[in-house]
């Protein structure tokens, strides 16, 4: 990897937790962190689409990480969060939750300790990985929150709410 797309991913990161394993997004992303509340469930969303939330009068769709990454569903306690993200959507923006198991911290990575995310083969998509983070001897994997749902998600997310 070059210097300089070190250098762009480095950065502030918000961590969470998925799984035991931990996962960052870009800070700038990020809008808020709220406790998980009432959900209203949309008939013929994807499993991994819970609903959409009403956030100070706005409707807001909420994706389960967990579902969406293919680990199995769990019950959500006091440390479950709802990230609230705002990802480009065709030529504009859109306001998405993202369900995760708990927040960690704000971490400020530097772009040497961020490595490509390893090639698994062809079948597998991993373009919404921006890199793995290592740090004190754990790696987070860093998302492209952007691009962690495809954009005929996003049509379906946008439509939904």
């Amino acid at each position: 990897m070059d210097e300089s797309a070190a250098a762009n991913r480095e950065g502030k990161y918000l961590t969470f937790t998925l799984a035991g394993e931990d996962y960052g997004s870009g800070i700038l992303k990020v809008k808020e962190i709220i406790g998980i509340m009432p959900i209203t469930t949309v008939p013929q969303t994807p499993t991994y689409v819970k609903g959409v939330i009403n956030l100070r009068g706005k409707v807001i769709p909420i994706v389960d990480l967990r579902l969406k990454f293919g680990m199995e569903a769990l019950a959500y306690t006091e440390k479950t969060c709802i990230i609230v993200v705002e990802i480009a959507v065709g030529s504009g923006n859109m306001m998405i939750g993202i369900l995760v198991d708990s927040v960690s911290e704000v971490l400020n990575i530097k772009g040497s300790d961020i490595e490509d995310a390893p090639n698994f083969g062809t079948n597998l998509d991993t373009n919404y990985i921006m890199g793995m983070a290592k740090i004190g001897g754990k790696v987070k994997i860093l998302l492209h929150i952007d691009r962690v749902l495809n954009s005929k998600e996003l049509m379906a997310l946008k439509s939904a709410a």
